[in-house]
């Protein structure tokens, strides 16, 4: 099979050779429009949507799948997504400290396989607890953070890591794409 990641995010690179498959990347470049009534179906969505319009350069490609993948962070049922800029991450990461949130994960496979094309999606969602902050904690985080490219303002490989309390579900999905989940998929579709 011939995979290709419609994403242009260096975790995702990481995490997608973690399953020790050759690959290429080709980053969707088209207009996020959420849709959904669920932080599942929009990252499930947009996802989909990723895939599909780097599936739709490919379409004469034989044993090809097509990854893409969807990262929101909920608070209090409101989506966080990337932040404007570091005032809008402190604003962030005050609604987080101190309590719990969800992260989810849509991934969408377009794949072409023995004649056949299809289009499958999942979400993963993973609970994040974050320690309380002072005042003067985010303001620092804010001001030096490399979080402005991360939904909720946060990575939690990254300098957010020191403010993590404690993770329910699976920390790759919390990175950007919950490898397992995706390994199992791609084998029950013979993807693999």
């Amino acid at each position: 099979m011939n995979y290709i990641l419609a994403s242009q995010s260096p975790r995702r690179r990481e995490l997608l050779g973690k399953l020790g498959i050759s690959f290429a990347v080709e980053p969707a470049v088209g207009e996020e429009v959420p849709n959904g009534a669920t932080p599942q179906e929009i990252v499930q969505g947009l996802a989909a949507s990723k895939a599909q319009e780097i599936a739709n350069k490919h379409k004469s490609a034989a044993d090809t799948v097509i990854i893409g993948a969807d990262t929101v962070v909920v608070c209090d049922g409101s989506i966080l997504g990337k932040p404007k800029d570091r005032e809008d991450m402190a604003g962030m990461i005050r609604r987080l400290q101190g309590r719990a949130h969800e992260v989810y994960t849509g991934v969408a496979l377009c794949y072409e396989k023995d004649g056949v094309s299809g289009c499958h999606s999942f979400a993963e969602c993973t609970k994040v607890h974050f320690y309380s902050m002072t005042e003067e904690q985010i303001a620092a985080y804010a001001a030096h953070s490399d979080g402005l490219d991360k939904a909720g303002g946060y990575g939690i490989q990254s300098d957010a890591a020191i403010y993590i309390s404690g993770i329910e579900g699976d920390y790759h999905n919390v990175v950007g794409l919950p490898i397992a989940r995706l390994y199992h998929e791609l084998a029950a579709l013979e993807l693999i």
